[in-house]
C-alpha cells in the first residue's frame, strides 16, 4: 500500500506547475461577455422597450389582451392603471404593465 502512495507523491512533486496565459483568459472572458450581451441582454432590453412603448400608447377604445389571457376594451386610462370593459356593464381595473398586446378594432365582437 505504501508503494502506491509514495509514487503518487513523487509524481505530484515532480510535475511542473502549469503556466497560465493571461491574455488568452481575458479574451475568453471578453468573448463570453460579448456572447451573453448579444444573445441575452440585448434582446431582453429590446422587448422591454417595445413593451414600454406599447403601454405608453394605450388609449381609450383600444382592445387589448392581458397577460392572463383576458380580453377587454379600454374605457379609462390613468397613469398606472386602465379600466377594461370585459362584458355588459362589467368594469375591471388592471395595471398597465399587465397588457400583453393591442388587438385590431372589432376583434372582441368577432369572437
Amino acid at each position: 500500500m505504501s508503494f502506491f502512495i509514495s509514487s503518487a507523491v513523487a509524481q505530484a512533486e515532480s510535475a511542473p506547475a502549469p503556466q497560465g496565459d493571461m491574455m488568452g483568459t481575458l479574451i475568453m472572458f471578453g468573448g463570453l461577455f460579448a456572447f451573453m450581451y448579444f444573445f441575452m441582454i440585448r434582446p431582453q432590453r429590446k422587448r422591454q422597450k417595445e413593451h414600454k412603448d406599447l403601454v405608453g400608447s394605450l388609449g381609450k377604445g383600444d382592445e387589448v389582451v392581458l397577460n392572463s389571457g383576458m380580453l377587454g376594451k379600454i374605457i379609462k386610462v390613468d397613469d398606472n392603471y386602465i379600466a377594461l370593459e370585459t362584458g355588459n356593464n362589467v368594469e375591471l381595473k388592471f395595471q398597465k404593465s399587465a397588457v400583453n398586446a393591442v388587438l385590431p378594432k372589432g376583434t372582441i365582437k368577432s369572437i
